[in-house]
């Protein structure tokens, strides 16, 4: 006989951040559209299958500002990771110069994204590390010593310019809307070393470098007249590390900063931060996470799926954010004459537990997806922008519109066994009498993928329903 629960979607529940008005799904842009940005056919195909209204109908960009690094070191070996600066020295003029083509990989693939997105599209700036020559090591991926500040003292204000003068470029000359940045990411950390084969990155203490930083970039923007362009802190890599960032933010830094976002590699302390956000009536992203574990029992080509939409109402329901971000949508690439002098990696088993939703094959220029991707549309192509969060158990998250009334409800069974749910809607105005069943599960050759299942009724605000084993599930209440 089929386990029964009784969970209770109620207004009650909503989140309040942002007003009540959740702004949407998104991925970092770094380091995947830079590797995949100089093919028409990839960048048209990423741009359909990420941020359409047929794909995950994402619509947060999260666009990085390179630092690049000195020409003479080749210690960056992940092909996709070794992103461009756009600022270069002149050695016969001994000045700096802009090169506006640099990154036009990512840069295609912005505007591609942008593009499918549409009217919900948002873009936030964001940066690794400094210009290399702006840093104390003269390395973008990080300090000689990974626990001191790496930005130069003489080169705070310099570093502001640099992501201010950008962000205008791509805002005015480009024409798609910054509507946030993010000068900082996992800043007070001990990962960015100079020399590292991965990536940029860059240490700033909490408090008074962090502090120093914010503000000399809030000054660049309005300087600018980029007065639209919301200031975020500080993208630290868990949630104990956001809160002592916080802490430490001068009643100056406080008084400008428009949102805190977050990453969730770490949640000791999840339920800390949301509440300290709450009180003090701040907007909250989670910026990036992703992992390569695995859920469910027995669940094969769903495993990694299941881990993501657990994660994703864990983290939702611990933060209450108002966006939920990716790290990477495409983490692993495939290309026998591999990239600028380096190896791809092989393969990965995208039918258990990896980074990422899909698969860059270069060599035959398509996509490849994953029960992942999928289980990651069961949310964001139904829980849209100007919904509001209702916050339901751990297995379950909901979503309200209040301009139309439509109930968004999704449930993760990850259990070798189907659930007989039953979902009680509470304080809400309209009278509900059906609902359509979206689900994903099963295997990536035959399984569902979005599959319709279905319109089921609702009697006396119940919805009564059997959810299948180790399956996502979503419910359109109209």
């Amino acid at each position: 006989m089929s386990q029964r629960n009784l969970i209770t979607i109620s207004l009650n529940n909503q989140s309040t951040t942002n007003n009540g008005i959740f702004q949407g799904w998104g991925t970092s842009l770094c380091w995947w559209a830079n590797r995949v940005g100089y093919s028409d056919k990839l960048t048209k195909k990423s741009a359909e299958l990420f941020f359409n209204e047929n794909g995950l109908n994402l619509n947060i960009m999260r666009y990085n500002i390179g630092g690049g690094d000195d020409p003479t070191h080749k210690h960056i070996t992940r092909t996709d990771s070794m992103i461009p600066g756009w600022l270069y020295f002149d050695q016969d003029n001994n000045s700096y110069y802009y090169d506006y083509e640099a990154d036009k990989n990512q840069l295609n693939v912005l505007k591609q994204c942008v593009e499918a997105s549409g009217k919900d599209a948002f873009v936030e700036v964001f940066s690794n590390s400094p210009p290399y020559f702006m840093t104390k090591s003269g390395c973008s991926s990080g300090g000689e010593n990974p626990n001191k500040n790496n930005l130069k003292e003489d080169c705070y204000k310099e570093f502001a310019d640099y992501l201010a003068h950008i962000t205008e470029y791509i805002n005015n000359k480009l024409g798609i809307k910054v509507s946030s940045i993010s000068p900082m990411n996992e800043p007070n950390t001990k990962y960015w070393q100079a020399f590292s084969e991965k990536q940029e990155g860059c240490h700033f203490d909490a408090g008074e470098s962090q502090n120093k930083i914010l503000l000399e970039t809030y000054n660049a923007i309005k300087k600018r007249g980029l007065d639209h362009v919301e200031l975020v802190g500080s993208d630290e890599t868990s949630t104990d590390k956001q809160i002592t960032a916080c802490n430490k933010y001068s009643a100056e830094v406080k008084s400008v900063i428009k949102r805190i976002s977050t990453h969730t590699y770490g949640t000791r302390k999840i339920k800390q931060l949301g509440a300290l956000m709450k009180s003090e009536n701040r907007n909250l992203w989670m910026s990036e996470t992703d992992w390569s574990n695995e859920a469910g029992k027995n669940a094969g080509d769903m495993s990694g799926g299941l881990w993501l939409a657990k994660k994703i109402i864990a983290d939702i329901n611990g933060l209450s954010p108002s966006a939920w971000v990716l790290w990477q949508v495409i983490d692993y690439h495939i290309s026998k004459d591999g990239y600028m002098g380096n190896k791809d990696f092989c393969m990965p088993n995208i039918k258990g537990g990896f980074w990422g939703l899909a698969v860059a094959d270069h060599d035959k220029e398509e996509i490849i997806l994953s029960q992942k991707y999928y289980a990651m549309g069961q949310f964001s192509r139904y829980i849209r922008p100007g919904d509001t969060i209702i916050h339901c158990d751990k297995n379950t998250l909901a979503a309200y519109n209040k301009k139309t009334g439509k109930i968004t409800v999704v449930s993760v069974n990850d259990t070798s066994k189907a659930k007989h749910i039953t979902f009680t809607l509470n304080n809400f105005n309209d009278i509900y009498k059906t609902a359509e069943i979206i689900r994903t599960s099963g295997s990536l050759d035959d399984g569902e993928k979005w599959a319709k299942c279905g319109i089921v009724d609702i009697n006396n605000n119940e919805l009564e329903v059997s959810l299948k084993s180790n399956s996502v599930t979503t419910f359109i209440i109209n």
